[in-house]
């Protein structure tokens, strides 16, 4: 094994609820035999998984080798082998489990292990599941809870699933997970602001102009289409990974790296949140759903059909433009967008800063902004676009040219899945990367007012062609293309009607 990594102190056994589903097939176990291949876990650490369909241990082994050689290049058959041999299969159902016996008797003697519960499951159970481990009695002072995102359809559902779960595991014990924090640009964003003097200084209204996050899907809903059709973009992707971005880029800088004195600063970014108003969601919002489409590989079918459904008002498309209400960021117009069907696959920020107040050279040339752009996938990298002279005689001419940092190119080692350090976060009791309750609360409270105005101005959804980038070919770069993306927008209406 390769030794890139400290091990852990202390062992652990984890329990994946959900354990032969899509996510731990595709990202939980993939993420464990990295770490097991960095040395971070061992074959002295256990992973139970849980399941309702009828197999033995040895069936399901079978099965995750074969989909471990799915999702992993190269998969290494001594190390694959390894994480198999850690893995126990039981059959559970937690309304009416044949296993209840069994269960207990897999944690004797192990009060001193870490012990974490990944709720790979539906959000809506995620109270029963608490109440099952309670009653088995398997939930003690070394007990961690995982639950996925979404958490919840709405402000209501969540606070109900939090009071729930809560009422088994202490906050400290629960981690709300968002792979986006586990990336390791998003992870960079701390480093870039809080470690470089450059940037902090001018992290504030009076030097950036505009901020801009975007999250594109090249695919549609493809085999979500049920889950999809009961969320939609806003709630998918807006009210957790689009937000999460929002509050690295904006917060203060904590005191230290704490996790509580992180999640203050970032709860204090939701909360100044310029809440939507029956004025403002006409103009600063843009849904969509995409419909038939045509590329070089050929057609692609509209949101409909791949719901299988006649009729939907579910969005594939959100764009927004909102405001922080506080004196570092008072003024700044921040631009969130998302969307499926569009032309590539990827998650970029950009801070756009104020141009030069005054060319002083005889080119009169357009002076163009300086602009940093942080690609979270694909294609890691880093890049300030600034102005610089063109080489040769005749005069000050000059072009943007961008300085980059490619973490490929710079890093050779391979990146590690967001899971991995997330799952290994988890083990080690650090939350920092999870979100705290009344972070999860803030964030509902604030898409709230964008569906209640949604909903009451009946603020429809525009079709846009599935492989374009959106209603009136949207496009985010300052103001001026917003207004002339509404504008688009509103005749195209007028023609629908």
């Amino acid at each position: 094994m390769k030794n890139h990594a400290s091990e852990l102190k202390t062992h652990f056994d984890l329990v994946i609820f959900g354990g032969d589903g899509d996510l731990s097939f595709r990202k939980i176990y993939p993420a464990l035999y990295y770490r097991l291949l960095e040395n971070q876990i061992s074959t002295e650490d256990r992973i139970l998984a849980l399941a309702r369909n009828e197999r033995t241990s040895e069936e399901f082994r079978t099965m995750l080798k074969t989909e471990l050689g799915k999702h992993i290049e190269d998969l290494d058959d001594k190390i694959a082998d390894d994480l198999l041999s850690i893995v126990t299969y039981y059959v559970v159902d937690i309304e009416k489990s044949k296993e209840e016996n069994r269960i207990p008797k897999y944690f004797e003697n192990t009060e001193d292990r870490v012990r974490a519960f990944y709720l790979a499951t539906p959000a809506s159970i995620f109270g029963q599941i608490s109440s099952f481990l309670n009653e088995l009695g398997l939930i003690n002072d070394n007990s961690r809870v995982v639950l996925e995102k979404p958490l919840g359809t709405d402000l209501k559902s969540s606070e109900e699933i939090n009071i729930k779960v809560a009422e088994y595991f202490q906050e400290k014990q629960i981690y709300r997970i968002d792979h986006y924090l586990g990336k390791e640009t998003v992870q960079n964003l701390m480093v870039l602001r809080f470690a470089n003097n450059i940037f902090e200084r001018s992290w504030n209204a009076q030097e950036i102009d505009n901020i801009q996050i975007t999250v594109a899907e090249s695919l549609g809903v493809g085999t979500r289409g049920d889950f999809y059709d009961k969320y939609g973009a806003l709630k998918d992707m807006v009210q957790n990974h689009l937000l999460q971005l929002l509050c690295l880029i904006a917060m203060e800088p904590p005191v230290t790296l704490d996790a509580d004195q992180v999640r203050d600063e970032k709860l204090k970014v939701l909360k100044a949140l310029r809440p939507f108003t029956k004025e403002t969601i006409t103009t600063n919002t843009v849904r969509g759903q995409y419909t038939r489409g045509k590329t070089k590989e050929g057609h692609l079918a509209s949101y409909l059909e791949d719901i299988n459904k006649y009729d939907s008002g579910t969005e594939t498309f959100v764009a927004l433009k909102t405001y922080i209400d506080n004196w570092r960021w008072g003024g700044v117009p921040i631009y969130l967008r998302t969307g499926k069907r569009m032309p590539h696959r990827f998650s970029e920020i950009v801070i756009n800063f104020k141009h030069v107040p005054h060319n002083i050279f005889p080119e009169k040339k357009d002076i163009d902004n300086n602009k940093l752009t942080i690609r979270l996938q694909p294609e890691e990298r880093i890049e300030l676009q600034q102005m610089v002279k063109i080489p040769g005689p005749g005069g000050y001419r000059y072009k943007p040219f961008s300085l980059e940092l490619d973490y490929a190119d710079h890093f050779n080692d391979r990146f590690p899945d967001a899971y991995e350090r997330l799952l290994m976060d988890v083990v080690r009791g650090n939350q920092t990367l999870f979100m705290r309750r009344d972070e999860v609360k803030a964030s509902w409270e604030w898409i709230e007012s964008i569906l209640k105005n949604w909903k009451s101005e009946k603020v429809p959804n525009i079709l846009y062609e599935a492989g374009t980038k959106g209603p009136g070919e949207l496009v985010m770069n300052d103001e001026t293309s917003w207004v002339k993306s509404r504008h688009v927008i509103k005749v195209q209406e007028k023609k629908d009607k």
